[in-house]
This record gives structure tokens, C-alpha cells and sequence, in this order.
């Protein structure tokens, strides 16, 4: 999506403006020659680009400005207020860059620079940046997930002009995959939507494509992975992305049980929902929520079934999981908590408890495994998950991971994590192609995540896998409270709901904090 067709609003830029209308450090929406432009003021310095993010067109000037760049109040993209270009994922393509001109101590914006940019440069003035840079022979990288995708546009964003090779096990390129238990499952964003980029992209970038193919083994002697085709393809770098992989039920168990992860997932989830009038999800996952939000927009009854006590809770605490499973309940869906299902049947679902359920549809959404087997079987360090170093370097040089497969250090904590998080990938594969030529830059991006509940988001920043004090701050019945968990005093987590600018300047205080922290002076 873009903000291309946004209906224009405020000032028109072309007509003139004086500095003091834009508050120094802050930001005016309108718009330029038909189009929405963003102003904004640093110290004397005025920029103007585009006003919305590239990725779901979040309104900019409700972002919040950190030096020369400018952050996407919905979900964290970053752009330089300088170039237009995109910083940080979520968004991959640049917003327009606008020319300012001055003339008698009022400022005009009178045209784009470089309108019809590609959202890929490629090599340009990247390309010096590699300078005495030694870049791999080729890259191959295995996963077209988050990580993958964002890697490959990386390398070609940062000048590497060497064979660059992406191997996806599905048929389809690239795409968004948070969109299939939001949107699109629901029926409210077309499948136009889900790819990330159109498939001619990946031929302009020169990033070889191969799709619908499973890379079966890793041989680090001779460098190169073998496909599932007997094909193999050498490297003098690699990235593994492979992701994870839902945990499924005992076949004996659930036979007719549907999961959610791919494209195919979610469209036979729509198919069979077309005929159904009855569903039951299994697990209060985020997954398992958002699946039955959207089912409940195509009219189904839903039931929620789950060993918890209430939703979310491990993650986001009682009172974001209450508040959660009242905003459901007020929605239609039905929950049975502290249950979990005995027996599948054809049409119907048992409880521990004896109840039975009627079904005409079984989804589970009980949590996933990263897909370690391949690394494992090269003889790579792993421990729930692929173990890598501050630069998402693995136990064998040359060899990267990035993704939900990842376990790497917080920079932090210093303690090894691994995250499930869009965002956190896709920024965790920028940062691995960035290290694949050497940059040699510590992964210590603050983990952002966003949930979508009906018409509630909730936005969440950091990472707390335990906590001693919750601070809730605002209403969440007004939808409209920031919530804070903090262990020994210090703030882990932030989470939100309708504050989206306290989530951004949450994550900025995060950041702040990471690079005065012993364990960022260590990684240094």
C-alpha cells in the first residue's frame, strides 16, 4: 500500500510557508502538486518528503522525528529526512524526496527529486561504501521469508553486484505474511496485497528466484547447498533463513485439523470457512486470535479453546490478556479456558471436560519451532534455535541466520534470545546482508511487534520473558493506556494501545539506553 491516493489536506506547500510555521523539531502535513507532502524542521534546516509510509501508509506527521529521520507511527518503519530512503523495516520502498526552495524568507516546495525512483537504488552511491570491502563471491539465501527478502534487497541497496540467489519452498514470490490472519484472512484486503514485490523486481534486482524448491543439505566443506531437486548451488556466502514451522497436533489427534503459516494455509482456511457456519480454534495465540477475529468478520461462530487461564497472558500480562479476551467475548467469540481438546471428530471437537463442540472448521494456533534441522545437519552450533554471534555470524565463518530461527545475543541483557516478530526479521536480514559484507555492525535493534484485534491494535516494544511490575498508565476500556513491565526497576517492555507516539518514543528510550548499557559497551 501507499499513500499515493490519500485525500490532500492542510497547506499547499507551492504557495509558500515561513519557517516559524514548522515548529523546529516538529513536522506540518499537506501536500505539493496534487500530492501529500510532509514538512520538517531541524534547528534551520527544512525538509519535505512524502507523507506517507511505504508500507501501510501510516500518516508520518503522526510519527515522531529523531534527528534526520522521521518514524511510522503504526509500525516503527524509519526514513531519512534527507534521501526519502527507507532506514528500517517494516517498509522497504522510499518515500518521494521533495525540492525546497527559498525566496524572500518564504520556503516552496516546487518538485520531486528522482520521481520515479526504483524502490531498490542497486548500485549507486552505495557502492563506495563497500571501498576496501572484500564482498563474497556470490550469496545464496535459503528461506524467502521476512529475513530473506529484506537480505536480498539489502545486499543490492548497500552496491553488492555479485551473484545473489534466493530459494523459497513455496511457489509464490515474497510476501507479507502478517496479512494472512489479519486482512486478508478476514476478507477486507485483497490478494493483490500480499506480495511484497511484484515478481519482475526480483529480474531487475538480478536476485535469482528459485521457488517451490527445499534446500536438503548444506555442504560447508564444499560450499554449496543440494536442493530437493539434486540441484545445488555454490556460495561464498550464506544465509539461512528457514523460519519456523507450526507445532502440529498427533495426527491420531487432529487429522482434519487446518494450520496457519503460508499462503496456501490461509487460502484454504477461506475456502473452507465459505462453506462452514461453526469454528473452533485451538490456542489463544496470537495466531489463534487474530484467526478468530477475522472469522468472526466473515460471520462465523467462534470458539476458543486453551490450557490457559486467560489470552496472551505469558506474554502481555493479566491485564492486557483480560482486556483482550473482553474485547472477543464483545465480538461474538465464545472462550473455554483451561480446556484443551481430547478428540477431533468429523463435525465436532471434545473437551477434557466431556463437552462437545460442534465444528465444521479446526484450526490450531498452538506456537511454532524454528526450522533448525538443516543447520543441525551442516554441523552448525544450534540450541533452540541457530545459535549466531552479535553479528548474526553463526558457529561456521561465512555462514549467517537471521529470522525466527535466529537465537542471538540481546544487546541488552546479553542474553540469547529468539524472536517471532515480522519486523524483528526482516530487520535482523538487513543487518545480516549489511554483516555479509562486512560492515561488521552488532544486531541491536529494540524488537517491535503490532497485534490487530477488530479495530484495536495493540503495539508492543522490547522484550520481557519475565517481569516483577507491571505499570498500567491511561484506560484500557478507553482503549487508550500505555503498559510497562519492568523486572529490578528497569524497563523491559512497553505495550500500547491507540498511543502510538508512546510507543515510538518508548522504543527511542530503549535505544538510548541500549547504547549506555555494559552489554553494548561489550559488544563495542
Amino acid at each position: 500500500m501507499s499513500g499515493e491516493h490519500a485525500e490532500l489536506s492542510g497547506p499547499d506547500f507551492t504557495l509558500g510557508f515561513r519557517r516559524s510555521e514548522v515548529p523546529d523539531g516538529g513536522m506540518v502535513a499537506g501536500h505539493a502538486l496534487g500530492k501529500p507532502v510532509l514538512v520538517a524542521r531541524q534547528a534551520d534546516e527544512i525538509f519535505a518528503i512524502g507523507a506517507h509510509c511505504t508500507h501501510y501508509a501510516g500518516p508520518l506527521a503522526d510519527g515522531l522525528l529523531v534527528g534526520d529521520t522521521v518514524r511510522c507511527p503504526w509500525h516503527h518503519a524509519c526514513f531519512s529526512l534527507r534521501t526519502g530512503e527507507a532506514l528500517a523495516a517494516p517498509a522497504l520502498s522510499p518515500v518521494a524526496r521533495w525540492l525546497v526552495e527559498q525566496h524572500d524568507g518564504m520556503y516552496y516546495v516546487t518538485g520531486e527529486f528522482d520521481p520515479q525512483a526504483p524502490a531498490v537504488r542497486g548500485v549507486t552511491e552505495a557502492a563506495a561504501h563497500l571501498g576496501a570491502i572484500n564482498p563474497p563471491a556470490s550469496v545464496v539465501i535459503v528461506g524467502a521469508g521476512a529475513a530473506g527478502n529484506a537480505a536480498a534487497e539489502m545486499l543490492r541497496r548497500e552496491g553488492y553486484s555479485g551473484p545473489l540467489t534466493l530459494i523459497g519452498g513455496e511457489d509464490t514470490v515474497p510476501y507479507d505474511r502478517p496479512n494472512l490472519s489479519k486482512d486478508y484472512l478476514a476478507g477486507t484486503a485483497s490478494e493483490e496485497w500480499i506480495p511484497l514485490r511484484p515478481a519482475a523486481f526480483y529480474g531487475e534486482q538480478r536476485i535469482r528466484l528459485v521457488l517451490g524448491r527445499r534446500v536438503v543439505a548444506v555442504d560447508v566443506p564444499r560450499r554449496r547447498v543440494v536442493l530437493d531437486d539434486a540441484t545445488s548451488h555454490e556460495f561464498g556466502a550464506l544465509l539461512l533463513t528457514t523460519g519456523a514451522e507450526p507445532i502440529r497436533l498427533p495426527t491420531s489427534a487432529g487429522s482434519g485439523v487446518r494450520y496457519l503459516r503460508t499462503l496456501a494455509d490461509s487460502r484454504a482456511i477461506i475456502a473452507a470457512a465459505a462453506g462452514a457456519r461453526r469454528a473452533v480454534v485451538l490456542g489463544a495465540s496470537f495466531i489463534g486470535l487474530e484467526v478468530a477475529a477475522s472469522l468472526r468478520a466473515r460471520g462465523l461462530e467462534v470458539h476458543v479453546v486453551a490450557p490457559d487461564h486467560r489470552p496472551l497472558e505469558r506474554v502481555l500480562g493479566r491485564e492486557l490478556g483480560d482486556f483482550i479476551r473482553g474485547l472477543h467475548e464483545a465480538h461474538g467469540v465464545v472462550f473455554h479456558l483451561g480446556q484443551t481438546a481430547t478428540r477431533i471428530d468429523a463435525g465436532s471437537v471434545t473437551l477434557e471436560s466431556g463437552r462437545g463442540l460442534p465444528a465444521d472448521l479446526v484450526i490450531a494456533g498452538i506456537g511454532v519451532r524454528p526450522s533448525i534441522e538443516l543447520a543441525a545437519g551442516a554441523g552448525l552450533a544450534v540450541d533452540g534455535g541457530i545459535v549466531v554471534d552479535q553479528y548474526l555470524e553463526t558457529s561456521e565463518p561465512g555462514i549467517f541466520a537471521a529470522g525466527d530461527v535466529a537465537r542471538y545475543p540481546d544487546s541488552r541483557t546479553g542474553a540469547r534470545i529468539r524472536i517471532e516478530h515480522w519486523v524483528a526479521a526482516e530487520r535482523q536480514g538487513q543487518a545480516a546482508a549489511r554483516n555479509i559484507l562486512g560492515r561488521r555492525e552488532p544486531f541491536a535493534a529494540v524488537p517491535f511487534f503490532w497485534s490487530q484485534h477488530y479495530d484495536v491494535a495493540i503495539s508492543y516494544v522490547g522484550h520481557a520473558a519475565r517481569w516483577d511490575d507491571v505499570e498500567v498508565a491511561g484506560s484500557l476500556e478507553r482503549r487508550d493506556c500505555t503498559i510497562t513491565y519492568r523486572m529490578e526497576g528497569r524497563t523491559l517492555a512497553v505495550a500500547t494501545v491507540g498511543r502510538d507516539r508512546s510507543s515510538l518514543e518508548a522504543e527511542l528510550a530503549m535505544e538510548r539506553e541500549d547504547r549506555e548499557s555494559p552489554a553494548a559497551a561489550t559488544a563495542r
